[in-house]
């Protein structure tokens, strides 16, 4: 389960690292807000990082994260986007961590309980 969950920290990380890399590069982004997209994505990868050295930080650090981008993007998302554009979106952007981090939780759990 922890491997699972680790796994899908990881390509959800992936994913959204090259998405902002390379929608930055071939929308020709100012540097400034490339860098603060790859920045982004940087932060994911090292969310999704943390629970290979550490399970239950991780876990509680990618489930918070999580809730926080689901909860900010459907506050800030674009006004003129469709709602179910939006619930896609936010569904891609917090769902997978959510998912790894409610995994790694209960995994540390299970191990807590068997000692």
């Amino acid at each position: 389960m922890a491997l699972l969950a680790r796994a899908l920290a990881l390509l959800w990380a992936g994913f959204w690292l090259f998405f902002f890399a390379v929608e930055a590069w071939v929308w020709r982004t100012p540097s400034r807000v490339l860098s603060f997209w790859c920045c982004v994505g940087l932060l994911f990868m090292v969310l999704a990082l943390l629970p290979w050295r550490w399970e239950m930080t991780g876990g509680v650090a990618l489930l918070v994260m999580g809730l926080l981008i689901g909860m900010a993007y459907a506050i800030w998302s674009p006004p003129r986007l469709p709602v179910s554009s939006v619930v896609i979106t936010t569904t891609v952007l917090s769902g997978p961590p959510l998912l790894a981090g409610i995994l790694l939780l209960l995994h540390q759990r299970s191990m807590s309980a068997r000692t």
